[in-house]
Order: structure tokens, then sequence, then C-alpha cells
């Protein structure tokens, strides 16, 4: 890999140098959720984050997700039409998929905190909570 500018972020690294395309540009504020990713376990914003400072970090970006396929988060977005425009969709599916790490069983107020930080101009989010509750059911065995 070239030699970066210092003060590059994390979210041009990732799409512009290593091809990883998945998560998107979009605020370049840290308002908007879709460019999430997991910097050593913890879901960031990777425009406000400096790549020099995620150098010998864990970091997963939403292709990173699975090993080949869909994974049940992303099987239950497409299952419930909660996939639209596709802009939001793997920041949000970042925040989803890090909320039931940590946590298999959310209350439906802990689910809309974990999602809080990601805006969708397109479904209203209804779907997007039922995605998340049909990983959720299909976890349990429900």
């Amino acid at each position: 890999m070239e030699s970066g500018w210092l003060g590059e972020n994390l979210l041009w690294v990732l799409r512009e140098r290593l091809q990883l395309s998945g998560s998107k540009n979009a605020c370049e504020q840290g308002e908007c959720g879709s460019c999430s990713v997991l910097v050593d376990g913890e879901l960031v914003c990777s425009c406000l984050v400096l790549a020099g400072s995620a150098v010998g970090s864990e970091i997963t970006t939403v292709e990173g997700l699975d090993d080949g396929g869909l994974t049940d988060v992303q099987e239950a977005f497409l299952a419930e039409g909660a996939v639209q425009c596709g802009f939001c969709t793997p920041g949000l599916v970042m925040a989803v998929h890090d909320l039931l790490e940590r946590d298999p069983t959310p209350d439906p107020l802990t689910l809309r905190e974990a999602i809080s930080g990601n805006l969708c101009r397109c479904t209203g989010y209804g779907r997007i909570f039922a995605a998340a509750e049909a990983t959720i059911r299909a976890r349990s065995g429900d």
C-alpha cells in the first residue's frame, strides 16, 4: 500500500485505498452513520477516525461480517424490506450486528437507541425494526 497522508480519515482509506466500498460516505460529520465500522469492537463513524490512529487496530467493515454469504442480519433486512435505496444499509447492519453481539435480546428502546445514530430517508425505520426483531426471533429459536 502506498503511504498515505497523516490526515486521511479511516473511511477514505477503507474506500479509496483498500477498495472496501461497503461503508458509505454521506455527511462526513459523524451524523448519518452510513460509514459505521467496528474498531477494536467499538462501533464508530469511520469518517471521524484518523486512519493513523487505527493502525494496529482490528477493523471490521460490513464486508467483514460474513464469510462469503449474507449474515442473518443482512438476510432479515432483505426479507423484511428494510433495504430501499441501500445507502444507509451498511451502517444500520453494522449497528444492529453490534447491538445483538452485546445484547442478544434487547428491548425496543435499546434497539431504537442502538440505531439512533443512523439516518434513513427511505424506510421510516419500521422495516428496519422489523428486520432487527426478526433476527432476534431467529437467533432465539422463536
